[in-house]
This record gives structure tokens, C-alpha cells and sequence, in this order.
């Protein structure tokens, strides 16, 4: 089995591969280690890598499982983790430089579940500076580059996350989403990206920026691999008290049920929006796919959805204003100066104006859950354009001319309002072989269907098969 073989396999097959002892946890660190090494001349994935600690962890799953102590499917499994999340001992970034050397006390909910469940952490990846840019855009530690293309963006804020899974450079990784920082990147690398219901997994030691809006989940090269972490994430947090139990999480058992007589919606205000030809007519063709494979479509309408990107503006701004209030005022020149730009900009927004867009949020937020009560799904594309080339600031989509950052944020900012669990799968590439994103949402609490919906696309289509040549 060569060292390919393994860092480009998903999560599902190693963990099958490590439980039946063909092959060691310690072999497979050091291929990841070998791919990290190989590809960095050409990407900028992590900011902190712990090869001394994910050896010496990898011996101890080793040695549990050949004494048979097999903690499940993630035992084992090396991953990465957006330098978001706090990790006990090991230097937590937040993707700028006043934090360079903040090594957190304790870890994150989210680490000691993965821990918990004997995955193993490579290290901590890159991010846009305190998860603000759709982007991936870092003045000190790096912009990231894109592995289908290293001169084009991987996308924000979780491109570290994003390029290490596409590039082979980790099994999965964590990443957040507050704006759509898990589907963009996710969308624009070619991977999985899910952003489960606001509320089912725990935010203890993740960075705050919108307390209303802030989300986390998996990145993974499979459908199947995120249903795994997403089952092992979700659950009773006793410390959690307002957490879902996670009592529907049995999200691997109900993944191959197909999607027959499944409802799926098509917000047509979606396709209204400045959309690349040719990535319009590849999701409306794998729109179509799902109607092949016995689900409905069904056109709809969600007015409120064409302000969905001025609301969400506004409530990131000023509860960012709100979150990173005491660093702006400490250390305003440790913050790369865009980022600093969108934070102080917060301080200017009037309270009426706030609640005024919180108004705008919940007509929002109704009419979704209005449209829900007609369709089980709703899907459209995860951006309208392919990966911008990094140092763009402008694009012409469509015939228009408009900022990159308004370009990327276009589709997925409605789910960070209505909460929604929200997938992005590949469904194909441009004539310059970017990566194209889909984008399905579901009820709340209902992962379980956009899971199926998710896998039967992707088992159907085998996207995930191409990788990237660095």
C-alpha cells in the first residue's frame, strides 16, 4: 500500500483499515507528516503543526487497539483543527498576531470529544485573520492558496482547513462558519463542508464572533466522513445546558436511504443573483441529477433572501464590534488592517439599525421555515463563481461588477441567519478545473436528511474521486 493510498483515502476506509490492523496509526501520521512536507512549498495549510505530539499519540492508539481497546471509527484518524479552536498546551492564533503566543489552559468542547474518541491532531490550520474574510486572505501568517490552483484563493476564513483535506494533507478538519467560512472554502477546494443547526454542537473555547451566527462543523473529502464526525461531535453536553442531546444522531444509519420522494426547493431568487454561466448551468444540471435519482423539484419563492447579505453584514459587524472590542483597543496595529477596518466599522452602526436588520432577520427566518413546511430541502449553488485569483479585489460576474467579497458570501449567508443546517458538496469543475459547489439546507435538527440527500448526489456522481496534481 503505497503512502498515496492512504493520505488520499477517506475517513471511513482508514478507520476500517486501522480497526482491522492493516495498517498502524503511527505509518499513517507519518504519511500525512511526508504530505505536509511535500506540498508546502506550493500551499499555506497550517500555522502550527505537533508532529512530536501526533506521533507519540498514534503509538498510544496503536497499542490500545492491539490490545483491543477500539474507541470507534475516528480512533486513530489524524485531523486538523482551525486555529479557532482552543487546544490545551499548543498555541491558539486566531490567525493574528496578537495571539502568536497564547497558549490556552484547557481544551475546547469539540477537542476533547475528537480526543475523547481517539482522533489524533497534526496541528492547527491557517485561517482569514480572527475569522473575518471569505478569503483566506493573512497578512502574517500567509495568505492560503488553493491546491487546484496554488495562484487562486483557497477561500475564508477556514482555507487552511479546506486545502489541507483537499490536498491529502489530513483526514478531515474542523473548521467555523459565521458567514459561510466552512461551505465557501469548502465549495472553492472541492471537499465537504457542513454547517450542522445553530445549537447542536457545543461553542465552549471556539472564538466568539456573532454569538447569534457562529457555527462550526466538519470538513472532510466524503459525505459519509463528515456523517461520522458529526456523529461523534453531537450529543448531551452537561455543561451545555441549551445544547440539543443530539438524540436524532444517528446519522451513518439513515445515510443510503436514498432520496426518493424527497421535495427539494429552488429559491429562484438564487438565480437571480450575479451567477457564472457556467457554473449556473452545472448545478442546475446537478439539480436535475437529483430528479434522475426520484426526488422532486420544486421552484420557490424566498423574497427576504435578496437582503439576506446586507443583514448579515450589518449583525457581523457590530457583534464583532462587540466580541474583539477589548483587542481592537489593546493591539489595533496587531490586526491586519482590513480586518481591523470591518471590526471598528461596528462601533459606527446605530442601535436602531441593529434592530432594525434583526427585524429584516426574523422575516427572513420565518419565510424560510415557511418554505420548509412545502419542501423537505432547499439547494442552489455555494457561490456563483469559481476560486477568485488571489489579490483580486474585483471580479465581473455575469456582466457585473462587484466586490470578491460580496461575490463569495452571496449564497451561503442566508443559512448563518435562519440557522438551517447547510451542506456544500463538489458537483463538478469549470473548464479551468476549479472546483464547482452545491449547496443543500434542511429543516433544524434534520442533518439526517441532508445527509441522504448529500451522499445519494455524491455516490451518484463520484466527484470526490479527483483530486488535485500539486
Amino acid at each position: 500500500m503505497t503512502d498515496k493510498s492512504l493520505y488520499l483515502r477517506s475517513v471511513y476506509e482508514l478507520g476500517e483499515l486501522i480497526r482491522n490492523r492493516a495498517i498502524s496509526p503511527v505509518d499513517l501520521v507519518q504519511a500525512y507528516l511526508e504530505r505536509i512536507t511535500a506540498v508546502k512549498p506550493s500551499l499555506n495549510s497550517w500555522i502550527t503543526l505537533v508532529p512530536e505530539r501526533a506521533l507519540r499519540e498514534a503509538k498510544k492508539a496503536e497499542d490500545e487497539i492491539g490490545k483491543g481497546n477500539y474507541r470507534g471509527p475516528l480512533h486513530g484518524i489524524p485531523f486538523g483543527l482551525k486555529d479557532l479552536y482552543a487546544t490545551k498546551g499548543i498555541r491558539t492564533t486566531y490567525g493574528c498576531a496578537a495571539y502568536d503566543t497564547f497558549i490556552p489552559e484547557k481544551d475546547s468542547a469539540t477537542v476533547v470529544r475528537l480526543r475523547k474518541a481517539g482522533a489524533i491532531l497534526l496541528g492547527k490550520t491557517n485561517l482569514h485573520t480572527l475569522a473575518l474574510g471569505p478569503t483566506g486572505q493573512n497578512e502574517y501568517y500567509g495568505d492560503m492558496p488553493n491546491p487546484w490552483n496554488p495562484d487562486r484563493y483557497a477561500g475564508g476564513s477556514s482555507g487552511g482547513s479546506a486545502s489541507a483535506v483537499a490536498a491529502g494533507e489530513c483526514a478531515f478538519a474542523m473548521g467555523t462558519d459565521s458567514g459561510g467560512s466552512i461551505r465557501m472554502p469548502a465549495g472553492l477546494c472541492g471537499i465537504v463542508g457542513f454547517k450542522p443547526t445553530f445549537g447542536l454542537l457545543p461553542l465552549q473555547g471556539i472564538m466568539e464572533l456573532s454569538p447569534s451566527m457562529d457555527h462550526h462543523g466538519p470538513m472532510t473529502r466524503t459525505v459519509k466522513d463528515c456523517a461520522i464526525v458529526l456523529q461523534t461531535l453531537s450529543g448531551h453536553d452537561p455543561k451545555s445546558p441549551a445544547l440539543s442531546t443530539g438524540a436524532n444522531s444517528n446519522y451513518l444509519g439513515t445515510i443510503q436511504r436514498g432520496v426518493k420522494g424527497l421535495k427539494i426547493g429552488i429559491p429562484r431568487e438564487f438565480f437571480k443573483f450575479p451567477i457564472d454561466p457556467e457554473i449556473k448551468r452545472k448545478v442546475l444540471a446537478a439539480l436535475n441529477r437529483f430528479v434522475e435519482l426520484g426526488a422532486i423539484l420544486k421552484s420557490v419563492n424566498w423574497p427576504m433572501v435578496a437582503y439576506s447579505q446586507t443583514i448579515s453584514s450589518v449583525i457581523l459587524a457590530v457583534d464583532a464590534a462587540h466580541s474583539l472590542r477589548a483587542l481592537i483597543l489593546k493591539h489595533p496595529r496587531k490586526i491586519d488592517s482590513a480586518v481591523r477596518n470591518r471590526i471598528a466599522s461596528g462601533f459606527f452602526i446605530s442601535a436602531d439599525s441593529y434592530l432594525q436588520v434583526q427585524k429584516w432577520r426574523a422575516k427572513l427566518k420565518d419565510q424560510s421555515y415557511d418554505l420548509l413546511k412545502e419542501v423537505d430541502l432547499l439547494a442552489g449553488p455555494t457561490l456563483g463563481v469559481p476560486a477568485p485569483k488571489i489579490g483580486e479585489t474585483e471580479i465581473v460576474v455575469a456582466g457585473s461588477k462587484m466586490s470578491v467579497f460580496k461575490a463569495l458570501s452571496l449564497f451561503v449567508r442566508p443559512f448563518n441567519l435562519t440557522g438551517l443546517p447547510t451542506i456544500s458538496i463538489c458537483c463538478g469543475f469549470t473548464g479551468g478545473n476549479l472546483p464547482i459547489g452545491l449547496q443543500i439546507a434542511g429543516r433544524p435538527f434534520c442533518e439526517r436528511t441532508v445527509l441522504r440527500a448529500a451522499y445519494t448526489y455524491e455516490t451518484a456522481n463520484l466527484w470526490q474521486q479527483k483530486h488535485p496534481s500539486l
